[in-house]
């Protein structure tokens, strides 16, 4: 049989997820589901933590399940966001998603659309927020702003001359904070006229 999870939600502890329930298993029972997990979660829509919904998600990943039935689309999410969001990972994990209110079974050819379609507005929502992010960093480079870590400054000459002084590669990483492979490749370079220049300006 088709392994089945239950999810409900209630907003507030004077509601009860009986009523719910009671739906969910006809449904379940109507289309011959096996109900293996039962997942409830007792608070406000708009919090982000959700332990049942997490715990669900969770065994999702472990392939527990099958099918997920909802009494609500607004039962399962916090957002319309969040909405996407779980749905498209339901549909990447092969797990069919229906929902008794809105009558939405994604296993069937009305479904199955759906899915697309909202696999192609979350995949564009994603688009927007990489361009916005895109668009932010320039408009930053073009005021001057650094974008990113700052460029590490090495005393090259110091390390070569500590080397000559025979100080091994790690005592050397440690005396300039920097890493063992960024010492061996400093050694590998010769140092540049410039970084010459500059240590005789620093000894003079």
């Amino acid at each position: 049989m088709t392994r089945a999870a239950l999810y409900m939600r209630v907003s507030t502890v004077d509601q009860h997820p009986e009523t719910q329930l009671l739906d969910l298993r006809q449904m379940a029972a109507q289309r011959g589901l096996d109900i293996v997990h039962e997942y409830t979660d007792r608070i406000s829509g708009v919090k982000a933590k959700r332990p049942g919904l997490d715990a669900m998600m969770t065994d999702a990943r472990r392939g527990q399940f099958d099918v997920v039935l909802v009494w609500a689309s607004d039962r399962i999410a916090r957002s319309v966001k969040h909405f996407l969001e779980v749905l498209d990972e339901l549909n990447r994990l092969q797990i069919e998603y229906v929902s008794f209110r809105e009558n939405i079974d994604t296993g069937g050819p009305l479904g199955r659309a759906i899915v697309i379609i909202i696999g192609a507005v979350a995949k564009l929502e994603r688009n927007l927020i990489i361009e916005r992010v895109r668009a932010g960093m320039r408009r930053a480079r073009l005021e001057g702003q650094h974008i990113g870590r700052n460029p590490l400054v090495l005393d090259n000459l110091a390390i070569q001359r500590d080397r000559q002084h025979g100080q091994s590669i790690r005592q050397i990483a440690k005396g300039h904070r920097i890493s063992t492979a960024t010492v061996q490749r400093v050694l590998r370079k010769p140092p540049t006229p410039v970084q010459v220049l500059e240590a005789l300006e620093k000894s003079a």
